[in-house]
């Protein structure tokens, strides 16, 4: 039912899975975060407007949509299928004629090839790819930080063990929080959320 009423009340259709494979190995199918996930998430974490959140493996969009709606921030979706790419452009029209103005951006391109920004801060990720992957990722965002020093932040959904094993044996991230979800992480404990810091974090 949450399902429903979000992709409703943000004018967007975002359920449903991938049909099919990936070509590459690399690139884990397409799987919308639970809404139910996410208001779990933003009742423990907190983002303001200044944020610029990059979500790899963004799909049709659903948690760009949700976070701009309910928090006004910038948000971009990475996503290297063209097809679910097209359904996130065609979910932006649906959202922008009901909601108005967004702040929300889609990239079509494998996720290593992105460029981080400056401005970047926040990178959302629900196991979207292989480990060998996410390494390439991490250290583009790393490099960025190189060049642009500032706190930034990776979100992590069902992380896998080869995620957080490299995350915080060769990485400089610490762990800042977890947050479980309620009724379904007893029966697995994949079904949490994993925050990693770098650089100074008041709390």
């Amino acid at each position: 039912m949450r399902e429903y009423y979000f992709d409703k009340l943000l004018n967007i259709k975002t359920r449903g899975d991938q049909q099919g494979f990936n070509k590459s190995l690399h690139y884990h199918r397409y799987e919308p975060t639970p809404y139910s996930g996410l208001e779990e998430l933003f009742r423990y974490y907190d983002i303001n407007r200044d944020d610029h959140i990059v979500d790899f493996g963004s799909g049709k969009g659903r948690l760009n949509f949700f976070l701009h709606y309910f928090y006004d921030v910038t948000v971009v979706g990475v996503e290297m299928n063209e097809e679910l790419y097209q359904e996130a452009l065609l979910n932006q029209k649906r959202y922008v004629k009901k909601n108005g103005k967004d702040k929300i951006r889609f990239i079509c391109c494998l996720a290593e090839a992105y460029e981080i920004t400056s401005l970047d801060n926040r990178f959302y990720f629900f196991n979207p790819f292989s480990i060998q992957v996410f390494r390439k990722v991490v250290n583009n965002i790393l490099r960025s930080l190189e060049e642009a020093p500032r706190e930034v932040e990776l979100v992590l959904y069902y992380p896998s063990e080869d995620y957080i094993y490299f995350l915080e044996q060769d990485t400089a991230f610490e762990r800042k929080m977890e947050v479980t979800l309620p009724y379904v992480y007893e029966n697995n404990p994949n079904e949490r959320f994993l925050i990693y810091r770098f650089g100074a974090v008041s709390f």
